[in-house]
């Protein structure tokens, strides 16, 4: 069945000017905020009367929800993935220590051990990568708060002392048009991660796919403005 269905879909041809297809991406939270108003923006030039449809994926949704269909893309920090899958990199997971405090100069290494931490986490739980790049150097964080979603930082850090270490990014988007935050670099050494586009071989040659991943990868490999 695959088989066939690849074959039907190349037989298509597309054209973004015309077409009214429903595009189902899966995107990680840091991905739709930091990432996705881009390219929908460019979705949306070249081809206004698609349909597009975010379902929130995460490492462990990604495998399941491009098996059964929910989604043909997702773009996430991946590890295992489905035998028909393919994938490609876009961009290294460099991290920002997001602060809402108006004391001057950077974070010490100390300070940032000392300070009380907000976490985003899709799971809810309480540690992630950056805790392991600490105990690495026999340092450890405190985290107080931990929510499911980058949008609601900007709000919850602003005039506290607390900080939250988020994909650069996000810290991006989150500090653009705000007087309330800044971002630092992180004070010690960070084993990157990587974003990838994740996509089901079946729609490997589909035209309307092909013309979607190379929008994903235009927007979301993109670097970052200067000065963030």
């Amino acid at each position: 069945m695959d088989t066939i269905s690849g074959a039907v879909s190349r037989a298509k041809d597309f054209d973004p000017s015309t077409s009214r297809d429903v595009f189902r991406i899966g995107l990680s939270d840091d991905a739709e905020f930091g990432l996705f108003p881009p390219l929908l923006k460019q979705i949306r030039e070249e081809a206004q009367n698609v349909v597009v449809v975010v379902r929130r994926v995460n490492y462990l949704l990604m495998s399941p929800m491009l098996a059964s269909g929910e989604i043909s893309v997702g773009i996430s920090y991946t590890t295992e993935l489905p035998a028909n899958a393919k994938r490609k990199k876009l961009r290294d997971l460099s991290v920002k220590i997001l602060r809402g405090d108006n004391r001057p100069g950077p974070l010490t290494l100390d300070e940032y051990c000392e300070r009380p931490h907000a976490l985003v986490s899709f799971s809810g739980d309480l540690t992630g990568a950056i805790d392991s790049d600490l105990a690495r150097i026999g340092r450890s964080r405190r985290v107080v708060l931990a929510v499911p979603q980058f949008s609601g930082l900007r709000a919850l850090l602003a005039g506290t002392d607390m900080l939250a270490t988020v994909p650069d990014y996000a810290a991006c988007a989150l500090i653009e048009g705000s007087s309330q935050l800044r971002a630092d670099d992180p004070p010690f050494d960070i084993v990157l991660s990587e974003l990838s586009m994740v996509w089901n071989g079946v729609n490997d040659n589909d035209p309307a796919e092909r013309w979607l991943r190379s929008r994903i990868v235009q927007h979301m490999s993109a670097p970052l403005p200067l000065g963030h």
